[in-house]
């Protein structure tokens, strides 16, 4: 399959890339190689090959979500430069602060 320049510069507008045009030259000549890639890989007899997702076994790595013990409020708030009895105090980032 070939891509013309126009289609390179289409695609380069939706990208919203700015190509100067020996830019789009090469970029005409390079996406024009992988689409010939893509035409390549049609090629290829897929019938009994079982789609997957991943190339590679992928398994869940997190652990159990488990319900345990945490940090008081107080000792969390030890630290805070400012608090008051349940939060930290953080300066104002919108309006006077009052």
């Amino acid at each position: 399959m070939s891509i013309s320049r126009d289609e390179v510069e289409k695609v380069a507008l939706l990208a919203r890339l700015a190509l100067a045009p020996d830019e789009l030259t090469t970029m005409t000549a390079e996406m024009a190689k992988i689409l010939g890639y893509m035409d390549l890989l049609r090629e290829v007899d897929t019938e009994h090959v079982e789609p997957m997702a991943h190339a590679l076994d992928v398994a869940d790595v997190f652990r159990d979500d488990e319900v345990r013990p945490s940090l008081t409020r107080d000792d969390a708030l030890a630290n805070a430069p400012a608090r008051d009895e349940e939060c930290y105090r953080v300066p104002a980032v919108l309006g006077d602060g009052s």
